[in-house]
């Protein structure tokens, strides 16, 4: 996309740029008519297009061009040139957006000045969007845990095709990360990416921020889904979209087009929609506060992203990936887990899901003194206190019962969570706490512990035991 256009009716103008052009080493390419100008524009966006205000023989004139270009692909520089320039054709070809204005008998240093400016602005518009595309945000999936690797296996199967997704799931369970493994692995990879937070826009300026707005003075100013024109936009927390938005978006998912803000000109854009709720829409769809049809535009591939609880095994391995990352992009100490805390990160309660195991990580890396093993005592507790050495601190129901009744309630917690933490594999559980596999499940029995471990498998991933209580 840096070659330079022209489009005059007079051969001989065409072919004079175009050698003055080339021989300052820009590629040019050349265009008789309107026809033959949206033809070369649609199959190659150019640099700069240079173009002539009357096209005899055309469906279209200059600026009919100018406005269509400006439309399409806002981002290419348009230089008019004309032999009956005056006044009044500079200013509606400016107020249309075009770049500059140059009048036939033109001078060929000016015209190299205006050039030059031009393409320097289309270069910088060129390294601005590939900015916006580089995709800095991780789209790697990690995690080994049967419901992850259920969860990756329905994204591997929607990344090939333009289906409209709807990913559900607990805050921060990963939701926008899995829309953005879908994109790296899909054919839109190389376009854009772009996020709309449904949550975090005010309702008087969403349709403003999606769809842009034109005016007469500032001109164009492009909406979040012209950015995203190409690749894919993600509407997170699509449940905490604008009731009178709604019906717009939906517009856009029937026919691919809207109007920008204060515009009269249709835009169209080729998306993929990508949506997520940590919501049931079902009742929000019940309660009036989000419409059904869009509900069922959006909901063409359901998906499910698991809670952090739901895959626990991945934890030692989450830790150990934040700990490099925030090693990486912030400069934190680079330390390893100890067995006993990643253990114990294995059996807490995570209402925050990765997103709060991720702060956890970076607290700790941020508080912790030294470069050795982050250790169990490192790690946030229900109580910031000290505890005081080799003294027990009980819960009420616990310290009220008899020592026998308090050491079953201890095993059945203590195993349950253990097995919940190795994702109900029993061979792995056994193994951690130094029973054969077993003796495990007489101890399980004894305790009313209900297992769907099947007798003859132990081995690494079985993904049929559960613990149930």
């Amino acid at each position: 996309m840096s070659d330079i256009l022209i489009v005059d009716d007079e051969r001989d103008i065409r072919e004079l740029i175009s050698d003055i052009l080339e021989d300052e080493g820009y590629t040019t390419r050349r265009a008789g008519n309107s026809d033959e100008a949206m033809t070369a524009i649609a199959a190659e966006q150019p640099g700069l297009l240079i173009l002539d205000i009357w096209l005899k023989d055309s469906q279209m004139d200059g600026i009919d061009i100018l406005k269509t270009v400006k439309r399409d692909y806002p981002d290419v520089p348009v230089v008019i040139i004309s032999g009956h320039g005056n006044i009044e054709i500079a200013v509606a070809a400016i107020k249309q957006g075009a770049y500059d204005f140059i009048e036939k008998p033109f001078n060929i240093d000016q015209l190299m000045v205006v050039i030059r400016r031009g393409m320097e602005t289309s270069r910088l518009r060129r390294e601005n969007q590939a900015l916006k595309r580089r995709e800095t945000a991780p789209s790697e999936m990690l995690g080994d845990a049967p419901a992850f690797r259920a969860l990756t296996g329905q994204l591997d199967k929607v990344t090939k095709s333009n289906g409209r997704v709807m990913l559900s799931g607990p805050a921060g369970s990963g939701k926008e990360l899995a829309a953005r493994y879908i994109h790296a692995n899909s054919h839109r990879a190389t376009g854009p990416f772009v996020t709309v937070g449904c949550a975090s826009i005010a309702a008087d300026r969403m349709e403003e921020v999606l769809f842009g707005r034109e005016n007469t003075e500032t001109g164009v100013t492009p909406g979040l889904l012209e950015e995203a024109n190409g690749g894919v936009i993600y509407f997170d927390e699509v449940a905490d979209m604008p009731p009178g938005t709604q019906s717009k978006i939906l517009r856009v998912l029937v026919d691919q087009t809207f109007l920008r803000v204060g515009g009269s000109d249709k835009i169209k854009v080729d998306l993929r929609v990508i949506s997520s709720t940590s919501r049931d829409l079902e009742a929000e769809i019940a309660a009036d506060r989000f419409r059904r049809e869009l509900f069922h535009r959006l909901n063409v591939v359901p998906i499910s992203v698991p809670s952090l609880e739901e895959r626990r095994e991945d934890i030692p391995a989450l830790a150990a990936h934040f700990i490099d990352m925030l090693h990486k992009t912030q400069g934190l100490p680079l330390r390893e887990m100890s067995e006993e805390a990643a253990a114990l990160l294995q059996t807490m309660h995570w209402p925050g899901n990765v997103r709060q195991l991720r702060n956890v990580i970076e607290r700790v890396l941020i508080l912790g003194e030294g470069g050795g093993p982050i250790g169990v005592a490192e790690l946030p507790g229900e109580s910031s206190g000290p505890v005081e050495e080799g003294r027990v601190v009980l819960s009420g129901a616990v310290a009220t019962m008899p020592l026998r009744d308090a050491r079953e309630a201890f095993e059945r917690e203590y195993l349950m969570t253990q097995i919940n933490r190795f994702g109900g594999n029993i061979s792995r559980t056994a193994e951690f706490v130094g029973m054969e596999r077993s003796a495990l499940h007489r101890k399980l029995k004894s305790l009313g512990v209900v297992t769907s471990a099947k007798g003859g498998r132990d081995d690494e991933d079985d993904e049929a035991t559960r613990a149930a209580g």
